[in-house]
């Protein structure tokens, strides 16, 4: 069990402190925001404390995080908390839900978000900072390396290799053995038949095509 400050006060926090309450054996103690959005000092009855002086009031020997953050800028936010909170010192729980299915060869890292039905296959590797939200299926022998976000009921087939930063739309379908280059976006019930994206390149569509500007130039 470890003693946790959860960062963010946004809907994925509150579901964050909801799960860990619920299904987990962690302790949530408190929140932290940046100063600049810091409006109020307590959250679901806990204190909530600026991120920059989190090390004087929460030392990281006594304490961990998790940042449970959305896919804002291809998750590149979630990516400086989770290497900011690095920095400072701090170690990131990772939340897996007790109704996933997760077989013992999986590997799965820090700071790892992921609810209930989702289904992570033998022999797959799961990095850092990766949000899987429900109904997943992840085939054997993938491998999905940091600051990914899986929204619902995607397929993704066997052997396949998820760059860095990509973003998985919902009811997504990707084909056994496909390699997204960094920062892929595959939209909303996309069905990707090709072998190989390019890093920061949308794809849409059924077969899905890609589309003429880089996901770098998108808001989410």
């Amino acid at each position: 069990m470890a003693k946790v400050i959860i960062f963010g006060t946004t809907l994925s926090a509150e579901l964050a402190h909801f799960y860990l309450k619920y299904d987990s054996e962690h302790e949530v103690v408190a929140f932290t925001v940046e100063k600049e959005y810091l409006k109020e000092k307590e959250y679901k009855n806990l204190p909530v404390v600026p991120f920059e002086d989190i090390n004087e009031i929460y030392p990281p020997e006594e304490f961990q995080l998790f940042a449970p953050m959305t896919e804002l800028k291809m998750n590149r936010v979630r990516e400086r908390i989770y290497n900011e909170g690095k920095a400072k010192g701090y170690k990131f729980i990772s939340y897996i839900s007790s109704k996933a299915t997760v077989f013992p060869e999986a590997q799965i890292g820090e700071n790892c978000f992921i609810l209930e039905d989702n289904t992570i296959q033998p022999f797959t590797s799961i990095g850092n900072n990766c949000v899987l939200w429900s109904g997943n299926h992840i085939g054997h022998h993938g491998v999905i390396k940091d600051h990914v976000f899986f929204t619902s009921h995607v397929v993704l087939s066997g052997r396949c290799v998820v760059g860095n930063n990509c973003f998985i739309g919902v009811n997504a379908t990707i084909r056994d053995g496909a390699v997204l280059g960094e920062g892929t976006l595959i939209a909303m019930g996309a069905n990707l038949t090709k072998q190989k994206t390019e890093p920061w390149s949308i794809w849409k569509g059924n077969p899905a095509v890609a589309a003429n500007i880089s996901s770098k130039d998108i808001k989410i």
